[in-house]
């Protein structure tokens, strides 16, 4: 029989189990070091990454953007040296390397997204410990500058921002896919994305252009060509099929490279001229404000008006920009010499009210309807501020302010019979699945002129190239219907002296149009500044190319 020791053996129990608790609880709440040190080199984690994005087609189905893999790198903090920070130097940003030299908070740092393969290279061949890699899919437009403004860009994650890619985002985007990196102890990473059992989402759809690549080339070709011939500032060209609305070809300079993205910062570069900018057309114009005072019975065919060098019209002044007296001239005459103050009296003939609201059904001052971001209404001022020599102004083209695309568009209807048609660029738009969901057609917005009008201002507009102010746009093989125009450049509610806008519209071939074209030279600094002279020249090298390339006979299938 056991005798108690010095009293009760509670007390024994008591400590043994208050050791054997504070034992379990130490082991629960004060992991082993060793341990913790061990698990802090084990760790996954789940990393958003970017997917294909949907391509953008020409009209004969060449890609004009599309995704390619690409490297991304980053950087694990656990076990990241900063001083082997500087090897980096001279491969990335320096902000970058000043800011992975001190130690950093959590486990994962951004060191490059989509990087080049040369720079890819050059981390890879480092193998600094705490650095890794990661593909994804990067955008690539192939053509580099080729349409560019047209095409826009995307962020670093593949959201449209400009151009197609901002305004067909939705069909285009990809949603960013993940991967799910496990660490092991030795500290190599693991992709176990294979292993995810997530919805995977349906891949992003498609956007075919009515652009004709081959033509785009051609008209960006030499608009810089007469860009740089004569010093100007910015540029636009537009060609378009005038019997459905459908562009065949927008350029726009100064360019830029969507795959370079430094020059995206840069907004002069960014800005599509062709919709964005506003200018005073200059007597580009007076086509349409002679088929409005023909269609409304201001003016006879068969008459004529004493055009001399200057005229007073109520608190101004209109002259002649030949600074030289015409004489007599007929309707016909006052284009194919394109004299101002033929068009002054031409444009007092019709009542202000009547003339702005004629105006509009042309569709100035108004969204063209094209599907891009960043078009321009124009400005054009209501009629109630059409006083003194103002209607004058607006007759032969100064006064108010249009973009290119809308007196291309405007141009196109004296080309097709009369019709005003809403211009588009994207022939079509596919989902997922491929199946249709838009599809680009001919819109008729408006018959703005008969058909005899219409038939009358082509006759006279081939005249304009075959013996008036067009004539270095004639070609012997194809009949050139276009209206020259250099117009002034206004700030701050003056002219300033110097500063011109050349341009040149038209059609081809004159009878059965297949194209019309706008050629605009903005203020030109070498040389002479007249559109006869600037922009007329750069339209006929584009015709001569496109006929030498075979590609005036389009079928009509191709919208």
């Amino acid at each position: 029989m056991l005798k108690r020791v010095g009293g009760s053996p509670w007390l024994l129990v008591f400590i043994f189990f208050a050791v054997l608790f504070w034992r379990v609880a130490s082991l629960q709440l004060l992991p082993d070091p060793r341990v913790e040190r061990q698990s802090s080199r084990q760790y996954w984690s789940r990393v958003p990454v970017s997917t294909n994005r949907g391509f953008i087609y020409d009209i004969k189905g060449n890609a004009l953007a599309l995704s390619v893999p690409t490297s991304s790198f980053f950087l694990d903090p656990a076990f990241w040296n900063p001083s082997d920070a500087s090897a980096l130097k001279g491969i990335l940003p320096e902000s970058i390397v000043k800011t992975i030299s001190s130690s950093l908070p959590g486990r994962f740092f951004w060191l490059v997204r989509k990087t080049d393969e040369v720079t890819a290279g050059k981390i890879r061949g480092l193998k600094l410990k705490g650095i890794y890699e990661i593909n994804e899919k990067k955008r690539l437009y192939p053509n580099k500058s080729l349409l560019a403004h047209v095409l826009g860009f995307c962020n670093i994650d593949d959201k449209g921002l400009s151009g197609i890619e901002l305004v067909w985002d939705k069909i285009l985007f990809s949603p960013p896919g993940y991967k799910v990196l496990a660490k092991e102890s030795s500290g190599r990473t693991i992709d176990i994305s294979r292993y995810s059992h997530e919805e995977r989402t349906a891949g992003p759809g498609s956007v075919t252009l009515t652009v004709d690549s081959r033509i785009q080339f051609i008209i960006e070709k030499r608009l810089e060509e007469g860009i740089r011939e004569h010093k100007a500032k910015w540029g636009s060209i537009i060609c378009l099929d005038p019997n459905s609305g459908a562009i065949v070809g927008m350029a726009s300079w100064p360019s830029f490279d969507p795959n370079v993205r430094e020059s995206l910062k840069n907004l002069k570069l960014i800005m599509n001229n062709s919709i964005g900018r506003t200018y005073e057309p200059g007597s580009t114009f007076k086509p349409v404000i002679m088929g409005i005072a023909l269609e409304r019975g201001a003016v006879r065919l068969n008459e004529s008006f004493k055009c001399p060098y200057r005229i007073k019209v109520a608190d101004g002044h209109i002259s002649e920009a030949s600074n030289r007296s015409y004489g007599s001239l007929s309707v016909s005459e006052i284009l194919v010499k394109s004299s101002n103050t033929g068009m002054a009296q031409v444009g007092m003939r019709v009542k202000p009210f009547d003339m702005y609201y004629s105006v509009r059904e042309w569709g100035f001052g108004k969204n063209p309807g094209v599907e891009l971001n960043g078009v321009e209404d124009g400005l054009l001022s209501t009629p109630e501020q059409w006083r003194g020599v103002v209607p004058s102004n607006i007759a032969i083209g100064q006064g108010l302010a249009i973009t290119p695309l809308h007196l291309a568009s405007a141009i196109a209807a004296i080309a097709n019979n009369g019709y005003l048609l809403r211009p588009f660029i994207v022939s079509q738009a596919t989902d997922s699945s491929g199946q249709v969901i838009y599809r680009g057609e001919r819109q008729v917005v408006r018959e703005v002129l008969s058909p005899r009008t219409a038939s009358w201002l082509r006759k006279v507009m081939v005249d304009v190239v075959k013996k008036g102010t067009g004539k270095q746009a004639d070609l012997p093989f194809v009949s050139i219907a276009a209206k020259t125009g250099t117009g002034q450049v206004a700030e701050k509610g003056e002219y300033l002296k110097g500063k011109w806008v050349s341009s040149f519209g038209g059609f081809w071939p004159a009878e059965n149009a297949q194209y019309v074209m706008l050629v605009v030279i903005g203020e030109p600094t070498r040389g002479k500044y007249y559109g006869g002279d600037v922009a007329a020249p750069v339209f006929r090298s584009i015709v001569e190319d496109i006929y030498q390339t075979g590609l005036l006979v389009k079928a009509a299938a191709d919208w």
